[in-house]
């Protein structure tokens, strides 16, 4: 039943952008411009950033992300997740595959988390941008908000998955 609506939804989105060309309603001619345009850009980053997933997932072993980012990884596993947060291109989708090939090799529930919440924050081309239009004393204190509950709030959702023996759908 959820999979007819969520079908029905599609049909009725690009239904309604259709429809809005045939009778030149602009709105839906914007909408369905809009999702043209950012689905050719997704088309053109999507192929490079699986190869680099691919890869990771071939050439970091899981002795270095236990090591660097598992249990026993203490305060810096948190800094090499906001690094390795922060060099993420292109949209979050990109870091999600990530997130999960570092909790399958063996990295903490909370540093997965930090990692996620930094590739969302903490990004330099963001960063770049942010502080050349809004300046760089407004980056650093967003940043010296930002890091600290980042962290704080991995933790505690990390903790409190763990001890519900959270486990991802599939997993065994």
């Amino acid at each position: 039943m959820k999979k007819i609506i969520i079908f029905l939804i599609f049909v009725l989105y690009f239904s309604f952008i259709i429809i809005s060309f045939f009778l030149n309603f602009s709105i839906g001619k914007s909408i369905g411009t809009n999702f043209l345009k950012y689905a050719y850009d997704m088309l053109k980053l999507f192929p490079f950033a699986f190869i680099l997933i691919g890869l990771f997932e071939v050439w970091i072993k899981k002795e270095t992300v236990e090591k660097h980012l598992g249990e026993r990884s203490g305060s810096m596993g948190f800094f090499w997740a906001i690094l390795l947060g922060g060099t993420t291109f292109g949209p979050l989708l990109v870091a999600l595959p990530i997130a999960y090939s570092l909790f399958k090799k063996g990295a903490k529930l909370s540093i997965v988390f930090t990692y996620i919440g930094a590739a969302s924050v903490c990004r330099i081309p963001m960063t770049v941008f942010e502080a050349s239009y809004m300046g760089v004393k407004f980056t650093i204190i967003r940043y010296a908000v930002s890091i600290p509950l980042i962290i704080l709030f991995s933790v505690i959702l990390g903790r409190y998955l763990s001890k519900k023996n959270y486990q991802i759908k599939g997993e065994k």
